[in-house]
């Protein structure tokens, strides 16, 4: 009677621990998503220099939460897990390609007060291999 109770709790603690490593991965699977969701929403369309400042905030708002690690000239390191990196190709300067942390350093009001009505696209989106979510977007300036 003893070796059936032992087997009963044991596997009561085998289906708690499956239990619990599903609950686990499901929760984090959700909030992976609903990060991805607020870049992905702004893949192949057309937005403003307004919503542009709004997307590189919550960019770098993410890399702070998540504690990426900046190099020396003050730019997010690249991780394999939760690092998000956003570039912008402008026109106006032949193609010049400007990195998030430029624009964000120089002071997203400006950045909003020059270019809130300049439209911009979002041209290429990458993900990690590791956490799936977003790592890399592109956008590039369409108007003038």
């Amino acid at each position: 009677m003893k070796k059936l109770a032992i087997f009963f709790l044991v596997l009561v603690i085998i289906v708690v621990a499956i239990a619990y490593m599903y609950l686990n991965y499901k929760s984090n699977y959700d909030t992976i998503q609903r990060e991805n969701v607020q870049f992905e929403n702004y893949y192949n369309k057309n937005v403003y220099g307004a919503d542009l400042a709004t997307i590189i905030n919550r960019a770098v708002d993410s890399n702070i939460k998540n504690k990426v690690q900046k190099d020396s000239s003050g730019n997010y390191i690249e991780n394999d897990t939760n690092s998000i990196k956003i570039d912008i190709k402008m026109i106006d300067d032949d193609n010049k390609i400007y990195s998030m942390e430029t624009l964000y350093n120089g002071g997203m009001d400006k950045f909003v007060e020059y270019y809130s009505g300049i439209t911009f696209k979002c041209t290429q989106l990458t993900y990690h291999d590791k956490t799936k979510r977003v790592k890399y977007m592109l956008f590039e300036q369409i108007t003038q």
